[in-house]
């Protein structure tokens, strides 16, 4: 209401400014209105125009189609409203309010005086200290020059007088010897392999069943009855100790450092000294190996028949050393499949196989060709070469156990 009040003052007091600026000089002339200019005759003869013709009067028009008359309407029937019929008047049920229910009374806490006022202890400042004399520091004592030594220039390269290569000289086929079939092998017969027979154990029958007994529940106890908790009880505040402020901390008086005095750092020059001259050595000739010619393998001869003996137990055959000893051995032999059998060999194989007897040398052979997975086939005729060399003669037709 009072936005509007201060609007419609504003629109009267702009009306009365401008009536009052209309009224402002009643009695001033008013300007008085421009002269009109004086006619002149036109400079050229106006045109005339010549007369128009005649308008064309056109004939009366004559309808091509007879005009189109409409049936009369039929009068539409009156339309009776059936009499609207309000439902009875049923009253509102009265609003029930519930009682009114006051509220409890707000117990305020007692009151408590504040502590009484305890002014703060004087700021104590510490007692003024003078700053120290100036010291000046002193001057930095650089090293005496030392004049760089002479320039001494590097002697030549001596480069060893030139060797042509000798002529090339191929090396001499390798011999391989005719390829000797191994004989067969005739397994001893096995002897028929007789099964025990097997015993059933005998059926015993189910015992009868037997019912579950009923589940038995303990009877139910009921709840005691509520009884409210007791009401908490605080006790009295006790109000804060005054405060007591802390005594000031008094530092010590500073002590200035003594200015510590480095001595004159005089750095001496190495001695030159010149370096030698490279001597590149000639080169060696190539050295030329003879060719190998390898002997050819023993010719094994057949094993005799074997002779029918009781089907024994087979017994385990074991190398009775640790094989990590014939290592260097199995190594030696799988380097020397192409090369052939030397003196190296029979030197590092022998001393280990000395202690033990054919069939275990043979079978300490095998087993440690196998942990080197090696070939079998390949380096098992190199290995009982060797044997024999060492003086061990293992069996005719001898195989590596699977």
């Amino acid at each position: 209401m009072a936005q509007k009040k201060i609007a419609s003052l504003v629109v009267i007091l702009l009306n009365l400014g401008a009536l009052l600026t209309a009224l402002a000089c009643p009695y001033c002339p008013y300007p008085t209105p421009p002269s009109k200019p004086p006619v002149l005759p036109p400079k050229h003869p106006p045109k005339v125009a010549p007369p128009k013709p005649p308008p064309k009067v056109k004939p009366p028009s004559v309808p091509k189609h007879p005009p189109h008359v409409k049936p009369p309407h039929p009068p539409t029937p009156p339309t009776t409203k059936p009499p609207t019929v309000k439902p009875p008047y049923v009253p509102r049920p009265p609003i029930v309010k519930p009682p009114h229910v006051p509220r409890p009374p707000v117990v305020k806490p007692p009151y408590l005086p504040k502590p009484p006022y305890v002014p703060k202890p004087p700021i104590v400042k510490p007692p003024y200290l003078p700053k120290p004399p100036y010291v000046p520091k002193p001057p930095i004592v650089k090293p005496p020059y030392v004049p760089k030594p002479p320039y001494v220039p590097k002697p030549p390269i001596v480069k060893p007088p030139y060797v042509p290569k000798p002529p090339y000289v191929p090396k001499p086929p390798i011999k391989v010897p005719p390829y000797v079939p191994k004989p067969p092998v005739c397994p001893p017969p096995l002897p028929p392999v007789v099964k025990p027979p097997i015993i059933v154990p005998p059926t015993v029958p189910k015992p009868p069943y037997v019912p579950k007994p009923p589940i038995v529940l303990p009877p139910i106890v009921p709840k005691p009855p509520y009884a409210p908790k007791p009401p908490v009880v605080l006790p009295p505040a006790v109000p804060n100790p005054p405060y007591v402020p802390k005594p000031p901390v008094v530092l010590p008086p500073p002590v200035p450092k003594p200015p510590v005095v480095l001595p004159p750092i005089v750095t001496k020059p190495p001695p030159y000294i010149p370096n030698p001259p490279v001597v590149v050595p000639p080169p060696l000739p190539p050295i030329i190996k003879p060719p190998v010619v390898l002997p050819p393998p023993p010719v094994p001869c057949p094993p005799p028949p074997p002779k029918a003996v009781p089907y024994p137990t087979p017994a385990p055959e074991t190398c009775p050393i640790d094989t990590l000893k014939l290592g260097a051995c199995v190594d030696l032999l799988g380097g020397l499949v192409h090369i052939g059998i030397g003196s190296s060999a029979k030197d590092v194989c022998c001393p280990v196989l000395q202690g033990l007897v054919d069939l275990d040398a043979a079978v300490c052979l095998c087993t440690t060709i196998k942990a080197k997975l090696l070939n079998i086939s390949i380096v098992v005729p190199i290995a009982l070469s060797v044997l024999v060399d060492c003086g061990k003669t293992p069996p005719a037709g001898f195989q590596c156990p699977a």
